[in-house]
């Protein structure tokens, strides 16, 4: 069975001295187009043009539904009538017509990251937006160090292609409730945060949110808005990471590797 996600080309491998013609899996990327119908349902429904992100093909309709939870054209299951793939590379939401749609919060253009806070300047202006986390979960120390390995575990892909990001989420006993790959770290905190939406499962309340990646301000936005307790990442956060987390009351947890990590804010749900 082809797999979407990576494909074979060949290559020049070269070992020291010695070169051979070999084959080696690469992950995917292509663009994403999508699109928007919003207003009374009938033959006169508005489209709109949202945006064009790049990213691995696959789950294509939770990485829609979390992008646009996280961009909050979206709170609730109800607010969509149907994502569907309508051509290849096109995915297309219903949004029922109860939905205020923003028009001038499409795009049209190629979508770098979805921060769900683009045009605001300061923390501040999240406040009116996002809850605080005042969950009061512990995360074992001892599980947060397996944290790596279990999220290795949950990448097939990048077991073929080196090539891909990845996001998995679990609860304090450790059990591996979901996990995402893609070529862009937003994306697979999309795919995952967008999975649980559909499912009617956010806010994620007594759940950690583990990454492949660096902390970024955006995956913290994004582990905010979705109710997680804690987010942890292999690599390091950055300032307004921290500073986002600590307003917010999210468990940020970095480095996680080699036997180590720093928790950056919420120590108390580290045990």
């Amino acid at each position: 069975m082809s797999d979407p996600a990576a494909r074979v080309v060949p290559v020049r491998a070269v070992v020291g001295a010695e070169a051979s013609d070999q084959f080696d899996h690469v992950a995917v990327e292509e663009p994403l187009a999508i699109q928007v119908n919003y207003g009374p349902l009938g033959k006169q429904r508005m489209r709109r043009l949202y945006g064009i992100t790049m990213r691995t093909p696959g789950h294509d309709a939770d990485l829609v539904a979390g992008f646009l939870f996280a961009e909050r054209t979206l709170s609730q299951p109800s607010d969509v009538l149907e994502i569907k793939t309508v051509e290849p590379n096109v995915v297309r939401v219903e949004l029922h017509p109860d939905v205020p749609f923003d028009d001038a919060r499409s795009r049209q253009h190629f979508i770098h990251s979805s921060c769900g806070v683009c045009g605001r300047g300061t923390i501040e202006d999240l406040d009116r937006h996002l809850d605080p986390i005042t969950s009061s979960d512990v995360f074992p120390a001892d599980l947060i160090h397996r944290l790596p390995q279990r999220l290795r575990e949950a990448q097939p892909t990048f077991d073929r292609t080196g090539g891909l990001h990845a996001a998995a989420l679990f609860d304090p006993a450790g059990e591996l409730l979901g996990a995402r790959e893609d070529v862009g770290r937003h994306n697979a905190v999309d795919k995952l945060i967008g999975a649980e939406f559909r499912a009617g499962r956010l806010p994620l309340r007594h759940r950690l949110i583990v990454v492949s990646g660096r902390a970024s301000y955006e995956l913290v936005q994004k582990a905010v808005a979705a109710g997680a307790s804690a987010l942890a990442a292999v690599g390091a956060p950055s300032t307004l990471a921290v500073d986002t987390a600590a307003a917010f009351g999210l468990t940020l947890i970095g480095f996680v590797r080699d036997g180590r990590f720093n928790v950056y804010t919420g120590g108390e749900r580290v045990g």
